[in-house]
């Protein structure tokens, strides 16, 4: 028996245009981008249609957060997949990266140090849609609902500014993590994408605190054994 929901022709567009926008920026959009990309004439219309979604359970609403979505089922495994990226050989003509993966980072020193670094890999440019810096082993389980699990080689551009919804490398004092990135009135929220984790809020000024870099593609280690 299948048990796959049945969606209508706009639900899923709507699917589809979600599933798009986490695959290319690692966010999914807000209500009004989904309004101005199918042509609603407002936000509640693609509200109606998300809440007819989450009936259905193939994605769930979070509360507090204009990017609130959360895939579920087959399409977030459909998304896990995607995010595998295969080490093609090296064809005459294609841009090379050479980069660093980095390991445990000690506190207080440049995460780029060279006794950071566990080792390099050569990849090809065109796996990523924007140019990393490196590469670091994600710990954890806590951004498993983007599709970022134990293991995962986090490809990773340098930056010291995030907008809010991007998923960032952050350095907590002598801690490196993943999460997305939200700035508000209070300070700065690190979000987990995984209700088993808390929300990690950090208050104006805090010197333990610093952007290391945004999440630009990501590698599934077990590709490389």
């Amino acid at each position: 028996m299948d048990d796959t929901p049945k969606l209508t022709a706009r639900q899923q567009q709507i699917l589809d245009l979600i599933q798009s926008a986490i695959e290319r920026s690692g966010a999914p959009p807000t209500r009004a981008e989904i309004a101005a990309e199918l042509g609603f004439r407002s936000a509640n219309a693609a509200e109606e249609h998300l809440q007819a979604l989450a009936r259905k359970g193939v994605i769930e609403l979070v509360g507090g957060t204009s990017r609130g979505i959360r895939l579920r089922g087959d399409a977030l495994r459909s998304i896990q997949q995607s995010r595998i990226k295969q080490f093609p050989l090296p064809l005459p003509g294609l841009a090379q990266l050479s980069l660093p993966l980095v390991g445990r980072v000690a506190a207080g020193s440049p995460i780029l140090a060279q006794e950071h670094v566990d080792q390099t890999y050569v990849v090809e440019a065109h796996l990523f849609p924007r140019k990393p810096d490196f590469l670091l082993k994600v710990r954890g389980m806590s951004m498993r609902d983007a599709g970022i699990l134990d293991g995962d080689l986090l490809a990773v551009q340098k930056a010291r500014e995030a907008k809010n919804g991007q998923i960032v490398v952050a350095r907590l004092g002598d801690e490196v993590t993943v999460k997305r990135f939200r700035q508000t009135r209070q300070g700065i929220e690190l979000l987990p994408e995984n209700p088993d984790f808390d929300v990690i809020h950090v208050l104006p000024g805090s010197e333990d605190f610093s952007l290391e870099g945004l999440a630009v593609g990501l590698i599934r280690n077990t590709m490389l054994m």
